[in-house]
């Protein structure tokens, strides 16, 4: 049986990614490791280079692994993971127009940018902090969370809104008729083309 893995600085994705699986990959198995460590670590400026390959390697059994946070992307991508929101800013430059990059906290800024201009070094790109909601999301207050990322992002002119961490992803709900984009969806379609169907046999030549 196939095996995707997940390294996550949330205990809340989780429960996002195994449905996520559960619905796009019926029948594969999903591994969870999290460190929320990691996250504190990186935003305080501490290296975690190391530690992100130490927990990626309790994965090591997974036919694929996949990064979900955005701060620790870089770490976990040297390291052979997909990085869960590379898909997401491939398909915000393929829009095309402005982008607006919503973020609730300050590390994952640097790495969603440079990512961005990876993928597009000419991209028009606006920057939206939405910093005084991540207290809603550290006090397990979900609804209030996603709200207040909606309602500093309502009136945001731009043609693409990128929601750059994964708990972000429910606040594109509460903005109805515009072009939101976020990580978790993409991120395990973009790591299934990666892993074996399930039950097959390899073809012969």
């Amino acid at each position: 049986m196939s095996t995707i893995g997940f390294l996550h600085t949330a205990d809340v994705h989780v429960a996002t990614f195994r449905a996520l699986v559960a619905e796009l990959a019926p029948g594969w198995r999903d591994e969870h490791v999290v460190d929320a460590g990691l996250l504190a670590d990186a935003r305080a400026g501490i290296p975690v280079e190391e530690r992100v390959r130490a927990r990626l390697a309790e994965l090591a059994g997974a036919d694929v692994i996949v990064c979900t946070c955005s701060t620790i992307g870089p770490e976990a991508e040297r390291a052979g993971a997909v990085r869960g929101d590379r898909p997401m800013a491939r398909a915000a430059v393929t829009a095309g127009g402005r982008i607006a990059v919503a973020y609730a906290v300050e590390s994952t800024l640097e790495p969603t940018t440079a990512l961005l201009r990876e993928e597009d070094p000419a991209a028009d790109l606006m920057f939206v902090p939405c910093l005084e909601a991540w207290q809603f999301f550290e006090a397990g207050h979900s609804g209030r969370y996603h709200e207040a990322i909606a309602a500093r992002l309502r009136d945001v002119e731009a043609e693409v809104i990128v929601l750059a961490q994964p708990s972000m992803a429910p606040a594109a709900a509460l903005l109805p008729g515009r072009l939101v984009l976020s990580s978790p969806r993409t991120a395990v379609l973009a790591a299934l083309p990666r892993t074996p169907a399930p039950n097959s046999s390899p073809q012969q030549p």
